[in-house]
């Protein structure tokens, strides 16, 4: 988050933020639907792997909306692009495993690993970028609140 003394970053990470939490609660729904109307229409096995569709959904949803709050904090494209991976990771890799139970199409799970791969590569452009380019400003002189 800013410090009272940063600057303002133009346009911040609200929109990466404001993403993330709509992420988060579309994950929420799922997980509701899934709890609620899948139980019983689909095999047991299926509602796990829903369900695994929706807690990877929402942990990433949430990550969405950290690197809205770093991006605020430590401007930097490449933690938008990070935010971009992720969503697009959550897509695949989620999105294959709700569209595979709800049509019981099991080969979309060879699809599954691709949004795992973008998942990661957001985490690893999100490290990256921060510290390839940290640009952070120093603490005010004599503050003794950091370090």
């Amino acid at each position: 988050m800013p410090s009272p003394g940063d600057p303002p970053v133009p346009g911040g990470g609200r929109r990466l933020f404001a993403a993330g939490a709509v992420l988060a609660g579309l994950a929420v729904a799922l997980g509701a639907f899934g709890t609620h109307a899948l139980e019983a229409r689909v095999p047991t096995g299926r509602v796990a792997t829903w369900e695994t569709g929706v807690r990877y959904h929402l942990v990433h949803a949430l990550g969405v909306m950290v690197l809205g709050l770093a991006r605020a904090r430590w401007p930097s494209p490449g933690l938008g692009r990070a935010g971009i991976l992720l969503l697009a990771g959550v897509a695949v890799f989620s999105g294959s495993l709700y569209v595979l139970v709800l049509t019981d199409t099991p080969f979309l799970g060879a699809v599954t690993p691709v949004g795992g791969v973008l998942l990661i590569a957001g985490w690893a452009t999100a490290a990256w970028s921060l510290l390839r380019n940290p640009s952070s400003p120093p603490p005010p002189p004599g503050d003794r609140t950091s370090g």
